[in-house]
């Protein structure tokens, strides 16, 4: 089996030989704000967690 050549990649990628502006990350234009909102929706759900296992372990 070969490699793709770039013209071939384009194809199948649909993309175009430059990157237009406003491309984004799917969907995604601000990446750095994107980080922010994972780590804060992990440390919600860790903190909901704990509740949850504080209240069990109080009701047992």
């Amino acid at each position: 089996m070969r490699e793709l050549t770039i013209n071939e990649m384009h194809l199948v990628s649909g993309a175009v030989e430059q990157c237009e502006s406003g491309n984004t990350y799917g969907g995604v234009s601000d990446t750095g704000s994107l980080g922010g909102d994972i780590i804060n929706m992990y440390e919600g759900l860790v903190a909901a967690t704990s509740y949850i296992i504080e209240r069990v372990a109080g009701a047992l």
